[in-house]
């Protein structure tokens, strides 16, 4: 996995909605998540509404991701989790339904849902890449959003 992040985008004036699903489960962990994509989103589009919808666990992310998606108003939906490996196949299987649901939603509903819910196999991986700032996922999940975002834009003002 590299660890660099993709380059900051380009932000349009576009005035612009962004939805955060936040799971609780692995909070610390989750709250770095949560605490970059807002800074970073703060960052490139300083006008832009930005909502925090919290959930228990990641297996909640996608119903709560497809309300925000029903309702059209939302440039891109961040879905932030951390799924921390045991010792059984649950959060393997875990991890490819949330993925799966997520992947479905953006491509039923037109809207973008970027995953950065992780599946990470040790606390050391989810410090890295939770509370740290080289590699946060958090930032990287905020910097897709505004992407995406303008390629949407741009492409449904056309």
């Amino acid at each position: 996995m590299s660890k660099l992040a993709p380059p900051r985008p380009r932000a349009s004036g576009r005035k612009r909605h962004f939805a955060i699903v936040a799971s609780l489960f692995n909070r610390l962990y989750v709250q770095g998540l949560v605490d970059h994509a807002v800074a970073e989103l703060r960052s490139l589009a300083p006008a832009a509404d930005i909502s925090i919808h919290q959930v228990p666990g990641a297996f909640e992310i996608p119903v709560v991701v497809r309300e925000i998606a029903l309702k059209r108003n939302t440039q891109a939906i961040l879905a932030l989790g951390v799924i921390l490996q045991g010792k059984t196949s649950h959060a393997q299987n875990l991890a490819r339904s949330v993925t799966d649901a997520l992947q479905q939603i953006a491509i039923e509903h037109g809207v973008p849902v970027i995953n950065a819910v992780l599946s990470l196999e040790t606390e050391e991986q989810a410090r890295e890449r939770c509370l740290e700032p080289e590699i946060n996922r958090g930032t990287e999940a905020a910097r897709a959003a505004v992407s995406i975002g303008e390629v949407l834009g741009d492409l449904r003002a056309k």
